[in-house]
């Protein structure tokens, strides 16, 4: 199985050169640290940051450098800062080339679920709707099941929706998966270790599985 930064490395191979690239909370701020080298792309956060770079390391963190999630962040050179009416302009606009988000479930149409849990404060849904409206293309960093081993892949979303039909790519600790367009989560790769009949057993939607599954490349 992977951990975090596996999820994170693993999808930082599916960003391209030339990519304007929105990094949600979570996991997928660690995605900033694992872009491969000679790929040149300018991360996005909307707090209102173009150009942001890795983590900075332990004792060289500027506390007036933030991220989405309150995380201390680099800038690259060339990068710019600017109001949040700025940056969600930038995402209506559809100036985002990929949006990376976490999410608390997933269903097997491509609904997201990511913002709230009922009866659990949340201080408000953030970016999350105008990126899942507005989004080209959506990846999902997140775990496959939740605390109590149940699946967090499901038929049906059971928490309050934050996009329908958005999600076109799924990486988690055990696998990476797509939403075909009639529904469904085909298995693409599964994460080193893993077969595939834990990734049936971990996943409540349904899952397709062609052919052989290779295991994934980190």
């Amino acid at each position: 199985m992977l951990d975090k930064n596996g999820i994170a490395k693993r999808i930082a191979r599916e960003v391209k050169d030339g990519m304007y690239v929105n990094l949600g909370i979570g996991i997928p701020t660690l995605v900033a640290n694992y872009i491969p080298d000679g790929i040149n792309v300018v991360l996005q956060s909307e707090n209102g940051i173009l150009g942001m770079g890795p983590f900075p390391f332990e004792g060289e963190e500027d506390a007036d450098l933030i991220n989405a999630g309150k995380q201390t962040v680099t800038l690259l050179k060339g990068s710019s800062i600017f109001d949040s009416a700025m940056s969600f302009g930038m995402i209506r606009a559809q100036k985002v080339n990929l949006t990376i988000l976490g999410a608390m479930e997933v269903s097997e149409q491509g609904d997201i679920a990511n913002w709230k849990i009922p009866g659990k404060m949340v201080k408000g849904m953030g970016g999350a709707m105008d990126l899942v409206a507005s989004a080209r293309n959506i990846i999902v960093a997140m775990q496959h099941v939740n605390k109590a081993g149940e699946s967090k892949l499901l038929p049906k979303c059971e928490l309050p929706l934050t996009g329908i039909k958005c999600v076109k790519k799924i990486v988690t600790e055990l696998a990476v998966l797509d939403i075909l367009p009639q529904g469904g989560f085909r298995l693409l790769e599964t994460a080193p270790g893993v077969s595939v009949e834990q990734v049936k057993n971990a996943t409540a939607g349904k899952l397709i599985v062609e052919g052989t599954i290779p295991e994934m490349v980190i």
